[in-house]
């Protein structure tokens, strides 16, 4: 997975640095991204193909971290009282169900600007929301994706120092789960 980061930001940078550029926003929302009338659909197609590298990265770096937590817990047999490898369980858990459902949205904007499907366009019976709801399926989640590992870091770092377990360790835990299903 870390190989492919270098790759799907050298497609990223490609797209910014071409004619041009995009034109079409950090949300990438159909009406400037799938249209023929944009000013560069080169620059779209890079940025597409290496947010979707970036994300087969993220999913792959999640399956690793998640096979590590789970192997290194068992074996250490320390699993249950550590909140920083729960919060990378339950990181790594969002990542692998939503990047997903972001890629798919990306693919089929591709295939909008691309071939004669017709997913965002409401004209010829598609649904213009679709992408929205799509892309803020991932983009919710990012933000808890982002916090979690900072409780993780912050209750273990902070029960080191102190020499100290973590009080209401188990109700962190559940609160992290909570958040991650929510």
């Amino acid at each position: 997975s870390y190989f492919l980061v270098p790759l799907g930001s050298i497609l990223v940078m490609q797209s910014i640095i071409s004619e041009y550029g995009s034109g079409m926003g950090w949300t990438m929302y159909p009406p400037l991204s799938s249209s023929l009338m944009t000013l560069n659909t080169e620059s779209v197609d890079w940025i597409i193909i290496g947010l979707a590298v970036l994300g087969i990265s993220s999913v792959l770096g999640s399956i690793n971290f998640l096979g590590t937590s789970l192997f290194l817990g068992s074996v250490s047999g320390c699993r249950p009282n550590i909140l920083y490898i729960w919060a990378i369980i339950f990181t790594a858990i969002m990542l692998i169900i939503t990047l997903p459902i972001l890629t798919g949205g990306l693919v089929m904007l591709l295939m909008d600007l691309h071939t004669n499907s017709e997913f965002y366009d409401s004209m010829y019976s598609g649904d213009s929301v679709l992408y929205q709801h799509l892309f803020w399926f991932f983009g919710h989640p990012e933000v808890y994706i982002l916090i979690l590992p900072g409780f993780g870091v912050i209750s273990q770092t902070l029960s080191t120092y102190a020499t100290r377990s973590v009080f209401g360790g188990q109700s962190m835990i559940l609160a992290m789960g909570c958040i991650s299903i929510l």
